[in-house]
């Protein structure tokens, strides 16, 4: 099982035999129930990995408005320069 949280299988087991299931299927459905978290949750390093594509996608969208910024200020300048002429 997963480090990422705290799951008492034995007392889920308990829990489920207490409302009706055998504890063959409490078993089964615990053992479905950990895979599932086992592979659904993320850990510190999956979001460490998210929070640097993030980043990247920041820069790299801050270096296309500073690159059509200055383009722009570039336009408009010759613009002014041809109308004062």
């Amino acid at each position: 099982m997963s480090e990422a949280i705290a799951f008492d299988t034995h007392r889920y087991v308990k829990r489920l035999t207490r409302g009706g299931f055998t504890e063959e299927q409490a078993k089964a459905l615990v053992d479905v129930q950990v895979a599932m978290f086992d592979a659904n949750l993320a850990t510190k390093a999956d979001i460490e990995n998210v929070r640097a594509e993030i980043a990247a996608a920041k820069a790299d969208v801050f270096k296309w408005m500073i690159g059509l910024a200055l383009i722009a200020q570039a336009s408009l300048v010759v613009a002014l320069v041809k109308l004062l002429q």
